[in-house]
């Protein structure tokens, strides 16, 4: 048990600012809804292919180079157009471009967004995000049974009662007992999004063999001569109740175009049922319907909605901003209070060791 609590001490020392850094970004991404104040974010979406056509028109003739338009739903009024020099823009459902960035640091949500994922550092920074994923579901568990030998003095506070060694570990436990069943869910559902090979290693006893659809290629290009709303009109044909959430243009020219689209099931956003379209023609070439997909397929659909609140309503989002509180105060404070106490302790173990020496 010592040991136990030895480990669990300096590896949160280490890098318990950076899993504070993880939480105060990703409880601001719970509430982006609420504060990105542009004119139309409150809008109601349509979901009408022609107006989704004259959408996609006008995010080409905004700038050049268009990678993806996310359409307007129910969290944002605001159709969001993405370009391949890392720009952007906010389309309202009028037309209208409300706003318009050079790159990701134009727009806080963008730069956090990055932060949480990649703590602005690229793939490395993922991967060590999903390592901080795999350490704070050590800490959960870790910290739950070192808690219950003091399980009979619990006593919840938010914040320590004092700026004292002793107040704060109090503290620490009782709170991350509480929160420890909410971050436990957050790390692994974060882990499994960053290492989907552990994912597919968990689930592999319910999987069956994914069948993908072959694409054909030396399709034309898909620029802003293509009629748009056609495209959008027959994608829409594939899934005739589902609304249309994403349209990526193809990187390179003959392949097709990529639309997605969120069945009533589906928990995820921005939907994982797939169309894919010829520039040309408009004609849908090839879908990928989640509801035949498989029961990993299923549960890996999960993963982001439980993560991020996208379902479970306003209850679940402030079960995670609690959560979220608690990963800031936990690893803030386990950082502070361990290295005041080894810097405290320095003077104490230097003059011990020169009385010793005399």
């Amino acid at each position: 048990m010592k040991l136990l609590s030895l480990l669990h001490r300096w590896t949160g020392g280490l890098v318990g600012l950076l899993l504070a850094i993880i939480g105060l970004s990703g409880t601001a991404l719970l509430w982006e809804d609420s504060w990105i104040l542009l004119d139309g974010a409150n809008d109601a979406p349509v979901s009408s292919a022609a107006e989704l056509g004259d959408a996609i028109e006008v995010a080409f003739e905004t700038a050049p180079g268009l990678s993806r338009i996310t359409f307007a739903g129910d969290e944002i009024g605001l159709h969001q157009a993405i370009y391949a020099d890392g720009s952007g823009a906010y389309i309202a459902q009028d037309g209208t471009v409300v706003d318009r960035w050079a790159g990701p640091w134009g727009r806080p949500e963008l730069w956090l967004f990055d932060l949480h994922h990649h703590l602005l550092a690229g793939e490395t920074g993922e991967t060590i995000t999903g390592v901080l994923g795999i350490l704070l579901l050590a800490f959960a568990i870790t910290g739950t049974i070192l808690w219950w030998r003091t399980r009979k003095t619990f006593r919840f506070r938010l914040w320590p009662a004092r700026y004292t060694t002793s107040a704060i570990v109090r503290q620490h436990r009782d709170l991350g007992v509480v929160a420890s069943p909410f971050l436990i869910l957050i790390a692994v559902t974060g882990t499994l999004m960053v290492f989907p090979a552990i994912s597919s290693v968990l689930l592999s006893p319910i999987a069956e063999p994914d069948a993908k659809p072959t694409l054909p290629e030396g399709l034309a290009l898909a620029d802003s001569d293509t009629d748009w709303r056609r495209v959008m009109a027959n994608a829409q044909s594939a899934y005739p109740s589902a609304a249309a959430r994403r349209l990526m243009i193809p990187r390179e020219a003959g392949q097709p175009i990529a639309i997605r689209f969120r069945q009533d099931f589906e928990w995820t956003p921005n939907g994982r049922s797939y169309v894919w379209i010829a520039p040309e023609t408009g004609a849908v070439i090839a879908t990928d319907d989640p509801a035949k997909g498989d029961r990993a397929s299923a549960v890996v659909e999960k993963f982001y909605p439980l993560h991020a609140a996208k379902v479970g309503g306003l209850a679940w989002r402030i079960a995670l901003t609690f959560a979220g509180f608690a990963l800031i105060v936990l690893g803030l404070l386990a950082s502070w209070s361990f290295w005041t106490a080894k810097i405290g302790s320095r003077p104490a173990t230097v003059l011990r060791a020169k009385e010793a020496t005399r």
